[in-house]
């Protein structure tokens, strides 16, 4: 038995200094320069660096141009990959990356052949930098001023108060419309504010488990509930565009600040100029973030920003300001940013002027409320912010102004 451990141990010994020579055999075969056992510096075997990467995303060309010029050639062997091909070529990968490559797609587009789109870090830079905090500080301005401005002038009244009459203001498929266009968009806006918010204040606050449940839901939540604020919108348009058609009562109401500022309450029919200004700020705005918002849903199938730019290319507008041709050969990715982009910057807008919308129709005014509420208003409220509209119904509706049941 000892004479058995004492070969084995022998045996262990002997084969020690044969293997250690091994790994430093100059007659080895050299390895391939550019494979994972080459030495050599990184700008000399055409692989890629961190700074070729930063580089790129600056929308600069790589410092060492072998990398997205020196092309082609035949493929190297490389030893050791038996079980996953006996070739390599890198720079089959080096032109895709680079959009130079002989690439055939089963689609009609020409923008199937790009397969990486290296660019995006000007519209990540602009999403989490000026985007942020311009939008974020409109939204939080807004609030400041109305609150202000709540402060300063206070809640304006009904004169004489409350008459008891009650007069038909909106029919219910028009305070339906309404409030399906109003849930919607806040929903939308919630849910787009956690989006754009939610990694710079949510993950610190809650972790990125909540952050990823609430950005999940919320994706779900906004791709599909926009659905509803479109046709809401539709039907907001179709029943009263006419009655938001500017006229010569919108004059004296800018005149006398809408009877907001001071003690004059001027005429005006169903819709005053202030309003007006609301409707149509809405439905632009509504139509504008749609339109990008049905873009991102389908980059492929509904390009906006490429056409829209051939427009503007035709019409010369950017050599209007002394900037080059915009680009018209856009990858799909490059369209959604563009179209995030837009679709962010219009409902920022569209918030802000719903917060005002939302301050008169609750705070800022009395009884305004019940105009989408129940749909009745007070007969002097009628009079005092829409007297035209009033003396209409006295004369051609009398049917619509009925005694509050309530009183």
């Amino acid at each position: 038995m000892l004479r058995h451990l004492m070969a084995l141990l022998t045996l262990t010994l002997l084969a020690l200094p044969m293997t250690a020579p091994a790994q430093t055999d100059p007659t080895s075969e050299a390895p391939i320069a550019g494979t994972s056992v080459d030495d050599s510096p990184a700008t000399s075997t055409g692989r890629q660096t961190l700074e070729d990467i930063l580089a790129r995303q600056r929308g600069e060309d790589p410092a060492n141009p072998v990398r997205s010029h020196d092309l082609g050639g035949d493929a190297l062997q490389a030893p050791g990959m038996g079980p996953l091909g006996a070739s390599s070529d890198s720079d089959i990968w080096r032109q895709i990356r680079f959009n130079d490559g002989d690439i055939r797609n089963s689609t009609l587009n020409p923008n199937g052949d790009v397969l990486i789109q290296t660019g995006g870090m000007w519209w990540e830079e602009l999403r989490k930098g000026p985007l942020r905090t311009y939008g974020g500080w409109l939204l939080l301005g807004t609030i400041a001023v109305l609150a202000v401005f709540y402060l300063i002038r206070g809640r304006i009244r009904i004169d004489g108060g409350k008459t008891g009459t009650l007069v038909l203001r909106f029919k219910f498929v028009e305070r339906m419309a309404h409030w399906v266009l109003a849930g919607s968009f806040i929903l939308l806006g919630f849910t787009g504010l956690f989006t754009l918010f939610g990694r710079k204040y949510l993950i610190p606050a809650f972790g990125h488990e909540f952050n990823s449940v609430l950005l999940t839901g919320s994706k779900f939540i906004h791709n599909n509930v926009s659905w509803a604020f479109m046709i809401a919108l539709a039907m907001v348009f179709v029943m009263w565009v006419w009655h938001n058609i500017p006229d010569k009562t919108d004059i004296i109401w800018f005149k006398q600040a809408g009877g907001i500022i001071g003690n004059k309450h001027p005429p005006a029919r169903k819709f005053n100029a202030g309003q007006k200004i609301i409707f149509w700020s809405v439905i632009v705005l509504g139509v504008s973030v749609s339109a990008s918002g049905i873009s991102l849903l389908f980059p492929f199938e509904l390009p906006l920003f490429s056409h829209s730019f051939d427009v503007l290319n035709g019409w010369g507008v950017p050599g209007w300001f002394g900037f080059d041709a915009l680009p018209v050969n856009l990858a799909p990715q490059e369209e959604m940013q563009f179209a995030q982009l837009w679709h962010a910057i219009v409902a920022f807008l569209m918030m802000a002027v719903i917060l005002g919308h939302i301050y008169i129709g609750t705070l800022g005014m009395e009884g305004a409320y019940d105009a989408m509420g129940s749909g009745l208003v007070d007969e002097n409220w009628a009079h005092q912010h829409h007297s035209l509209w009033l003396e209409h119904l006295q004369e051609e509706k009398p049917g619509k102004i009925r005694p509050d049941p309530a009183e």
